[in-house]
């Protein structure tokens, strides 16, 4: 399942193409996540948690840097790992483009997220609410980290982002689920001409 989010954050392009390259900071942006041992040059060992409904389902994985291209300011994380208690397993291709705007910085992402076991259970509405989510709650995240940087703050003093709240991200996601059926009867009927 292919899902694009675009994030704009308020720091210039070179700022945040710096703070890209830590990878397990930017993991930290996001609820849940954390890479917390390195294996070799761009591969890290970590884990994802999440709520989805009455399941919390605890991946633990790897992460890859694929493709660095600092010209372009574009990035690829390949990232897989399995349920701890065998419930499923998750495959995440990420890249991530930044483009600067008049006001910082746009990142443009594309996650290409493949999900079996009882992750698959859920429709794609709901995980493409879900991942909004969460990618809202990432650049709030990210936001908050780059001006810490700016503040002298190292990241060892910052903490990470804490797991991603089952109930608040459900009723989230439900909001925008109603959102969407809410828009598709009660828009105004317009007749066709003939």
């Amino acid at each position: 399942m292919l899902i694009k989010h675009s994030i704009e954050v308020d720091q210039p392009i070179d700022k945040v193409w710096e703070f890209c390259q830590d990878v397990p900071q930017v993991a930290a942006c996001l609820p849940g996540a954390e890479l917390n041992e390195e294996l070799g040059p761009d591969q890290y060992a970590g884990s994802v948690g999440i709520n989805m409904g009455p399941v919390k389902m605890q991946f633990a994985g790897t992460a890859d840097v694929t493709h660095r291209d600092d010209a372009n300011k574009t990035i690829i994380i390949d990232a897989s790992g399995a349920d701890e208690k065998g419930r499923g397993q998750a495959a995440l291709g990420l890249s991530v483009r930044l483009v600067p705007t008049a006001g910082g910085t746009r990142l443009e992402v594309e996650q290409d997220l493949q999900l079996s076991g009882a992750a698959a259970q859920y429709g794609r509405g709901m995980i493409g609410d879900v991942s909004q989510v969460l990618m809202k709650d990432f650049a709030t995240n990210m936001q908050s980290r780059l001006d810490a940087f700016d503040k002298g703050i190292s990241p060892t003093e910052m903490a990470t982002a804490g797991s991603a709240s089952g109930l608040a991200i459900g009723l989230q996601a439900a909001l925008m689920a109603l959102k969407r059926v809410a828009r598709r009867f009660f828009l105004p009927y317009e007749p066709s001409r003939v």
